[in-house]
C-alpha cells in the first residue's frame, strides 16, 4: 500500500510540473486566503489583535534598519540571536507586505536577503564546534533549515515585486547553495528519521516550490537517493542511522504512531509541529492533489490531538525525555497547527477554545478561518480524556497513557510511559509515572538538564548533566536495579526493546486503569507496573493504587524513587541524618549526583511519608517489608556548574529480592494559605494495605480507605486475554473478575 502511495504522489507530482506555473505568494498565504482577510480583517477581534501585534514588531525591525552580522556565536550570543529574529521577522514583514500592500515592507526583505546572498558565498561552516552538523548562519543545520522555512516565506510574498535579475541573484548565491548545503551537503542531518531532519525537509520543500524547483521539491519528499548508511552520534548523544527510507513522507510514516505520538515526546513534537504543519500547508495550497493533511488517515489532526492531550491543567506538556518545563500549547508552534487543522480538517469547534486561550493566530487564511469562528460564538470546549497513545510506528511499540479524573474542581492527571525509547531525546524510564493535581506536579518528571537559548549555560545546549543524570533511570519514578540505567544506559538497546501494555481500561471514568510490562530493560528482569485511579471520599483528590512488581532469575538491589521534588511534612520511619558531612549515593549511572541526607530501617509492613506541595498536601501509603530501607537524598552532587536543580526525592530500598512487591497508595489532600496561615485537613486519612495474594499467576491486593472503602485490586500475572474470566479462593473467599486487572470496592 504505502508504494502504491508513493508511486501515485511521483506521478501527480510530475503532471503537476506541466501544469501553469505557480502565482505568488502560495506557501502559507494565498491570493484567494488574502482576499478574504481583507475584506473581513475587521469582523475578527483576534485577527485584527494578532496583526495589529505583528505589524508592530515588523516595524520597529525595519526601523532598526538591515543587520547581517557574521557569524560567531552559540544559542542565546548575539548573531545567533539576530539571525534568529531576522528569519522571524522575515516572514511576519511579508505577510504584513501582503495584507496592508505598503511596498516598504517588500523592499526591506529585499535588501535583507540580498546582504545574506551577498554574505552566504563567503562562509564556511559555523566556527562553533559543537555539532554533529555545523550549519553556517548558525551553529547547526537545524537553526539554518529554521531560518530557511520562514525564510521562503518571505521570499514567497516578495517574489512578484522583484525582477528577474534579482530573482537569479537570491537563488544562485542564498537559496539554492543553501538548500544543496543542508541536504547534499549533510546528509547525517538530512536523511534520518529526527526532527532535525524534519526541518531539513520542510525547508527544503518550501523554498522548492516558491522557485518551482521539482527536483528539489522530490528531494524534500522522498530524502537524497543513493546515500546508503551513515552512522555516527549527534549533539543530544542519539544515534545517527541515515538510509533510504528518508524525507518529508518517511518522517510521516516512521516518526509517529497510527495514534499521532511522536516518539521523541510532546514537548520534540511541540517543536516538530512547525515543518510539519507549514510544509503541509504548503502543499495543501501549491500541490493540493497531495490531499496531505489526508496523508496516513489524517495523521497531523492525531498528533495535534495527541498534544493537546498531553498537557496539564495551564497547557504544559508533560515534560517526558529531554523536554523543557513550562513548554505548552501557546508555543507558536502549537497557534499555527491548531488553525492549520481547524482549516485543513473539518473545522472541529473544539479547537476554538484552545485558540482563545492562545490569544492570538496566524496571519494567514487558517488564522482568520479561526479568528472568525471565534466571533461568531462557536466555540466549545476541548475535553481531554483518559487516553492511551500507542507508540511506534506500526503502534506496536508499547504505548504512553494519561489517565484524568476531574474531582471538587480539580484536575487530576497521571502520566504513564512505557514505549520504546524516543531516539536521542529518550530517557531510561520504562514504567514510570508523573502525577499532577492541576498544573502542581505531585511527583514530577526531571525533564531535560538544558537551559535553552540561555547563552551562560554552555550556548543553550544539552548539558553533560542530561546524560548522566537527566537521563538515567534513577532521576525518574520507576525501580531501579542493581543501581543501575535500563539497557546499561545504551540507547541503541533500548530502541530495539519496547515495553508493553498490557491492560488499559478507563470505560469507567471511577475505576480508570493502565498496566505495563516490560522484560528487556535489565537482563533476567520482569517489570510489571499496574496504575489504578479512582476518587474516593476519604481524600479530596483522586486516589492512585500502584502496584509495581519484580520478578527476576537472581537475587537483586532494588530501588524505588519518589520524585515528589517539594516539602517534606513527616515520615512514619525514624530518619537519621548525617551530622558531619554529605556521601553521594553511588558513582555512577546517576547516583554520583544524589546527596544522601538520612535513611532509616522500616520496621513495619507499612509506612507512611507526606509532603507539600504549592498549597496542597500530599501522602503516600506503602507496603513494606520489615528491613527495607528507605533514603532520602537530594539531587546536585558533583555539579559543580549548578547545572542541576536542587530537588528532593525519597527512595524505598530492598535488597537482594527475586520476587518483590511495591504497593504505594497516593492521593492529595487539605490545603493551605500562607495569608490565613490556616492549615486544613493537613493529615491524610487512615489507610490501610493487605497482600492477600501473589504468585506467579496472581496479584491479590485489599486497600481500606478512612473506614469508608475497601478496594480489591486483582490482576492475573500472566493471562491478559481480554474477557478472560479468572476465579482465586483465599480463606475461603472466592474472587472472582473478569480481564487482566479488576478493581471491586465495597462501602463498609
Amino acid at each position: 500500500m504505502k508504494i502504491h502511495i508513493l508511486i501515485s504522489i511521483s506521478c501527480l507530482l510530475f503532471i503537476s510540473a506541466l501544469q501553469s506555473r505557480t502565482i505568488h505568494p502560495i506557501l502559507t498565504l494565498t491570493k484567494s486566503g488574502l482576499a478574504d482577510i481583507r475584506k473581513n480583517i475587521n469582523k475578527a477581534p483576534i485577527f485584527k489583535e494578532s496583526y495589529i501585534q505583528i505589524k508592530s514588531d515588523v516595524d520597529e525591525w525595519v526601523k532598526s534598519g538591515v543587520n547581517v552580522p557574521v557569524p560567531k556565536d552559540m544559542a542565546g550570543g548575539y548573531t545567533h540571536e539576530v539571525h534568529k529574529r531576522n528569519f522571524l521577522m522575515l516572514q511576519a514583514a511579508g505577510n504584513v507586505y501582503q495584507i496592508s500592500g505598503d511596498k516598504s515592507y517588500a523592499l526591506h526583505i529585499k535588501k535583507v536577503f540580498q546582504a545574506y546572498a551577498a554574505m552566504y558565498p563567503t562562509l564556511g561552516k559555523h566556527p562553533a564546534m559543537r555539532s554533529y552538523a555545523r550549519g553556517k548562519i548558525f551553529w547547526q543545520c537545524l537553526n539554518d533549515a529554521n531560518w530557511m522555512v520562514y525564510a521562503s516565506q518571505a521570499y514567497d510574498c516578495i517574489y512578484e515585486t522583484l525582477s528577474k535579475s534579482e530573482r537569479d541573484n537570491l537563488e544562485t548565491n542564498l537559496f539554492r547553495p543553501f538548500a544543496d548545503f543542508i541536504s547534499i551537503e549533510n546528509p547525517s542531518f538530512f536523511n534520518r528519521i529526527h526532527n532535525h531532519s524534519t526541518w531539513g525537509n520542510a525547508a527544503v520543500g518550501m523554498i522548492a516550490l516558491v522557485m518551482e524547483d521539482d527536483s528539489l521539491l522530490k528531494r524534500a519528499l522522498y530524502g537524497i537517493s543513493g546515500m546508503g548508511a551513515i552512522s555516527g552520534v549527534d549533539n543530544d548523544g542519539g544515534t545517527i542511522d541515515v538510509n533510504q527510507s528518508a524525507g518529508f513522507l518517511a518522517q510521516l510514516d516512521e516518526a509517529f504512531s497510527p495514534d499521532g505520538y511522536y516518539s521523541e515526546g510532546p514537548y520534540y513534537e511541540r517543536y516538530a509541529m512547525s515543518p510539519f504543519i507549514l510544509f503541509s500547508q504548503a502543499l495543501a495550497n501549491a500541490k493540493p492533489e497531495l490531499h496531505i493533511f489526508q496523508y496516513r488517515d489524517h495523521l497531523l489532526k492525531k498528533a495535534l490531538t495527541s498534544l493537546l492531550n498531553m498537557t496539564d491543567s495551564k497547557g504544559r506538556f508533560f515534560p517526558i525525555n529531554d523536554a523543557q518545563k513550562g513548554m505548552s500549547y501557546q508555543s507558536r508552534e502549537l497557534i499555527a497547527a491548531v488553525n492549520a487543522i481547524y482549516f485543513y480538517e473539518g473545522q472541529d469547534n473544539a479547537l476554538l477554545s484552545i485558540a482563545e486561550s492562545q490569544g492570538k493566530v496566524q496571519i494567514d487564511q487558517t488564522g482568520l478561518a479561526v479568528a472568525s469562528a471565534i466571533a461568531e460564538h462557536k466555540s466549545q470546549p476541548f475535553v481531554k480524556n483518559s487516553m492511551l497513545f500507542s507508540d511506534g510506528p506500526k503502534g506496536n511499540g508499547g504505548a504512553v497513557s494519561v489517565l484524568r479524573q476531574n474531582v471538587n474542581g480539580f484536575e487530576n492527571a497521571c502520566f504513564f510511559k512505557y514505549g520504546i525509547q524516543g531516539m536521542g531525546h529518550g530517557h531510561f524510564d520504562r514504567l514510570s509515572y508523573s502525577l499532577y493535581q492541576n498544573q502542581n506536579e505531585i511527583l514530577q518528571d526531571y525533564g531535560a538538564a538544558r537551559w535553552v537559548n540561555i547563552d551562560q549555560k554552555a550556548g543553550g545546549v544539552y548539558l553533560k548533566e542530561n546524560q548522566s543524570w537527566a537521563k538515567q533511570t534513577i532521576a525518574h519514578n520507576t525501580v531501579v536495579v542493581n543501581e543501575s540505567s535500563q539497557f546499561g544506559g545504551n540507547t541503541q538497546r533500548g530502541d530495539l526493546y519496547p515495553s508493553q501494555s498490557y491492560y488499559f481500561d478507563v470505560s469507567n471514568p471511577n475505576i480508570q486503569i493502565a498496566s505495563a510490562v516490560d522484560t528487556n530493560a535489565y537482563k533476567g528482569v520482569s517489570l510489571h507496573r499496574t496504575l489504578c485511579f479512582l476518587p474516593d471520599e476519604s481524600f479530596d483528590q483522586s486516589m492512585l493504587i500502584d502496584i509495581f512488581a519484580v520478578d527476576s532469575d537472581t537475587p537483586n538491589n532494588l530501588d524505588l524513587p519518589f520524585h515528589f521534588g517539594s516539602q517534606l511534612m513527616t515520615s512514619s520511619v525514624d530518619i537519621v541524618v548525617p551530622e558531619v558531612q554529605l556521601k553521594t549515593l553511588g558513582k555512577t549511572d546517576g547516583y554520583q549526583h544524589l546527596w544522601k541526607e538520612g535513611h532509616g530501617i522500616i520496621d513495619s509492613t507499612q509506612y507512611i511519608i507526606s509532603w507539600f506541595t504549592n498549597g496542597v498536601f500530599t501522602t503516600q501509603y506503602s507496603l513494606a517489608e520489615k528491613g527495607d530501607e528507605i533514603i532520602f537524598a537530594r539531587i546536585g552532587a558533583n555539579d559543580p556548574n549548578f547545572n542541576l536543580r536542587r530537588d528532593p526525592l525519597f527512595i524505598h530500598r530492598k535488597r537482594q529480592e527475586k520476587n518483590a512487591l511495591f504497593i504505594n497508595v497516593i492521593s492529595s489532600h487539605g490545603n493551605y494559605n500562607p495569608v490565613d496561615e490556616v492549615p486544613i485537613n493537613s493529615y491524610g486519612p487512615k489507610v490501610m494495605i493487605d497482600l492477600l495474594l501473589n504468585n506467579d499467576a496472581y496479584t491479590i491486593a485489599k486497600i481500606t480507605t478512612g473506614g469508608k472503602n475497601i478496594y480489591t485490586v486483582m490482576i492475573s500475572n500472566k493471562n491478559n486475554t481480554p474477557g478472560q474470566s479468572h476465579s482465586v479462593s483465599i480463606n475461603d473467599v472466592t474472587y472472582n473478575w473478569k480481564n487482566a486487572v479488576s478493581v471491586q470496592k465495597i462501602k463498609i
